[in-house]
């Protein structure tokens, strides 16, 4: 689904409460001189059953001139607050308030990242307790959320950021530079931990950690002369295990959905690829989805097997991956009384083929027993082994 062509430059989801889905799209303003539109962030509501956005924005907020484009957005894991980067004005942020038949969108001030020049990475913590930008020119800012206390300001972490992404327990942060090098931090003062080891002819590009809660992976893009792989190090020794090829291609985004089992790459000429985590097999291939574009975004829907991506020229797309599909609660909670059942029916069955307790299995000896009638009939019967029965 196309939600329009135009020059969008970046795009998220926003999960808000009741398992809505919203997005919000960050579109610049045309290429035409003579035109007089504006930069501005639109929010559409998600429709699952079609697969597609709101024909029109539910909200639409439009930036000044002096603050430039859009250039990258992040939301909270609350889906309250968002932050978008601009080309002039820094980091603006955004407080999103009502549902989605009333959407309003509040502008706030952002003191420790204005005028800080466009951001080329944003992210939340996985706890929402921190914020990481990552500027072009290598600035690296840790932000404590929401007091907006700076914990880490970094001039030169990098020389260019390329990538970025935060440990699932929110404890590490991954960065990746235009010279090719990957280097990971402590989220909670910013200490610089390790650099992850490459080959001399080896660019680690893009990043992202694991987010199922059992294997402590970080997945890299390496990029060794002409050939692109997909890399697999373990967050324990910081040392790579793995590697596989999956898009085949150079990729340009990459993004692992919110349960962790699936991962998603992005290509410089508008393929996508998502490949299931547990066995790093694909899943799902979408050829010229952005034809001959490079995308700018991919992320996955918190809640649905869909993912959204834009390009500059295609504009924003959703699509709707074909993976095996999910269990539903309620096809839980059927199977779960459809196994109760058969327990009970097995236990029915065995309880009416097995012995009672006047008829115990016999050893290969053992005389025959009396049958309960005799045994009632004759009380002091020295064959009744438990005496006389009081009746």
């Amino acid at each position: 689904m196309e939600s329009g062509r135009g020059v969008i430059s970046c795009g998220s989801w926003i999960r808000r409460p009741n398992n809505v889905n919203l997005v919000v799209l960050g579109k610049s303003r045309t290429r035409d001189s003579s035109s007089s539109s504006s930069s501005v962030l639109e929010f559409f509501s998600f429709d699952p059953d079609t697969t597609s956005l709101s024909p029109a924005p539910l909200a639409t907020y439009v930036l000044e001139k002096t603050e430039g484009d859009p250039v990258t957005t992040a939301v909270h894991p609350s889906g309250d607050y968002i932050v978008c980067s601009t080309t002039k004005g820094g980091c603006k942020l955004f407080e999103l308030h009502n549902e989605e038949t009333n959407l309003k969108v509040l502008s706030k001030q952002l003191p420790p990242l204005q005028d800080v020049g466009p951001q080329k990475c944003l992210a939340f913590s996985v706890d929402g307790s921190r914020f990481v930008t990552g500027g072009m020119d290598g600035h690296l800012r840790i932000l404590e959320w929401p007091s907006h206390r700076v914990i880490l300001d970094e001039p030169k972490a990098h020389k260019f950021f390329r990538d970025m992404d935060v440990s699932l327990d929110s404890a590490f942060l991954v960065s990746t530079s235009s010279d090719g090098s990957a280097r990971i931090w402590n989220m909670q003062d910013g200490g610089p931990v390790t650099n992850l080891s490459r080959n001399s002819d080896e660019k680690i590009e893009l990043c992202r950690f694991s987010k199922d809660g059992t294997k402590p992976f970080l997945f890299c893009t390496v990029q060794r002369g002409d050939k692109a792989v997909t890399a697999v190090y373990d967050i324990s020794t910081w040392k790579k295990i793995g590697y596989k090829r999956l898009l085949k291609k150079p990729a340009c985004v990459m993004s692992v959905s919110l349960d962790g089992k699936y991962l998603a790459l992005g290509s410089k000429d508008g393929d996508i690829c998502v490949a299931e985590v547990k066995k790093m097999e694909i899943r799902h291939y979408s050829k010229r989805l952005h034809l001959g574009t490079c995308i700018t975004s991919l992320e996955f829907c918190p809640n649905q097997r869909v993912v959204l991506s834009t390009s500059d020229e295609w504009g924003a797309v959703v699509t709707k991956l074909t993976v095996p599909a999910d269990w539903k609660e309620w096809q839980i909670y059927l199977l779960l009384v459809g196994l109760f059942l058969a327990s009970a029916v097995a236990f029915y069955v065995f309880f009416q083929n097995s012995d009672s307790f006047w008829n115990f299995p016999l050893g290969k000896d053992q005389p025959a027993r009396p049958k309960f009638d005799s045994i009632l009939g004759d009380a002091q019967s020295s064959d009744d082994v438990f005496g006389p029965l009081d009746m």
